[in-house]
């Protein structure tokens, strides 16, 4: 039999067949190794990462490249990285964070107050290199002083890669991650070190980051809004679904949730949200949910 190789297709033209065995031996050694289950995610999606690594470290068949990673710690790393990656910039698809910084977020801080809290938390999901929470938070410290005086407010920003999470946590960015920064934020929260950029630290002590896994369930946080853009897209159907109603669990009634573009709700879990903004894919736990 042919063993598995780097073969050209219609709509990849560097794609790998990369058979099923090799993927399951995959899943295995990344589930024993770094106790990281990818069986939730499309297999094209698997398929398409791996064979970034596999023509990068110029493997000849899919076999071989199994018993590298099954080896080598540092190609063990580098393809956890690679799956879990997504790449960002800060305010990516501003007219999500405009939505939020003129309506959604005055209307979430009223609801507070009407209901006498004292405390709010935010919660941004899958968030990487911390592009997302970072903007969320300079949001609130440009428009929204008066509430953090008003109200304790945490942000957490959680990921299932601990090595992204330390970059996060250090806050140095290239130029092309800042290409949507609104005018003035740049000069305000960024210093240029090197052929970086570095956040302010009062914007980043803003914001905890965690390691988490979607579906471990006693990874979920309480919060009052969910940012998760962007990370559906990689999960089939079905587990899109379990992890919408995780969210809907997770958030307070009235709470609020924020897709990405290329994403809506799922099945019978619409039933326990409605429709903010459908445009921008924000959507508003329901009052009155059948669950």
């Amino acid at each position: 039999m042919i063993p598995p190789t780097l073969t050209k297709s219609a709509t990849d033209e560097t794609s790998l067949d990369f058979p099923d065995h090799a993927l399951a031996r995959v899943r295995d050694i990344l589930k024993a190794r770094r106790n990281f289950d990818i069986g939730s995610y499309k297999d094209k999606y698997l398929k398409r990462r791996i064979a970034i690594r596999v023509r990068a470290t110029h493997s000849a068949t899919a076999d071989a490249y199994c018993e590298l990673v099954a080896r080598n710690e540092g190609e063990l790393e580098l393809l956890v990285k690679g799956l879990t990656i997504h790449v960002s910039q800060f305010f990516r698809n501003r007219p999500t964070f405009e939505k939020l910084g003129e309506e959604v977020l005055p209307a979430l801080f009223e609801r507070l107050r009407c209901d006498g809290r004292d405390h709010v938390t935010f919660w941004s999901v899958g968030c990487a290199s911390g592009e997302e929470p970072y903007s969320l938070a300079i949001i609130l410290r440009d428009s929204f002083g008066e509430e953090l005086k008003q109200f304790k407010v945490s942000l957490v920003a959680t990921d299932i890669n601990e090595g992204i999470l330390n970059a996060a946590r250090t806050g140095a960015y290239s130029p092309e991650r800042l290409a949507e920064v609104p005018a003035g934020v740049k000069e305000r929260y960024f210093s240029p070190v090197g052929d970086r950029f570095l956040l302010a630290p009062a914007v980043r002590e803003m914001v905890e980051f965690r390691r988490s896994d979607l579906f471990n369930p006693d990874s979920s946080i309480e919060s009052d809004l969910i940012l998760c853009r962007n990370v559906l897209i990689y999960f089939e159907r079905g587990e899109q679904a379990r992890i919408l109603h995780g969210f809907a669990s997770s958030l307070r009634t009235g709470g609020v949730l924020v897709l990405g573009k290329a994403e809506t709700l799922v099945g019978e879990v619409r039933q326990r949200f409605t429709t903010l903004c459908p445009v921008e894919r924000i959507y508003q736990k329901s009052r009155f949910s059948v669950y």
